[in-house]
């Protein structure tokens, strides 16, 4: 049996990706589990394309922890 997830891996430990902006063409950093980031040179957001079980998964947030699932999820519940 697993500890953890492997699913949920890229966000309890992120990891660092390098994408250009759509509108400049700026390198800019983003994590795994960052939901967006702006660009530096021209101010542009750029989203992170996150899809996870944490959205469908009836553990994710013992998983993940409570602030990354309210990051992630959203205050929905209650």
């Amino acid at each position: 049996m697993l500890d953890h997830c492997p699913g949920a891996a890229n966000l309890r430990t992120p990891t660092l990706t390098i994408k250009k902006c759509p509108q400049c063409g700026n390198e800019v950093e983003i994590f795994s589990n960052d939901l967006k980031v702006t660009c530096d040179n021209c101010g542009f957001v750029i989203y992170n394309d996150i899809i996870s079980c944490v959205q469908w998964c009836k553990y994710a947030k013992e998983c993940v922890g409570e602030e990354m699932y309210q990051k992630l999820v959203g205050k929905k519940e209650g």
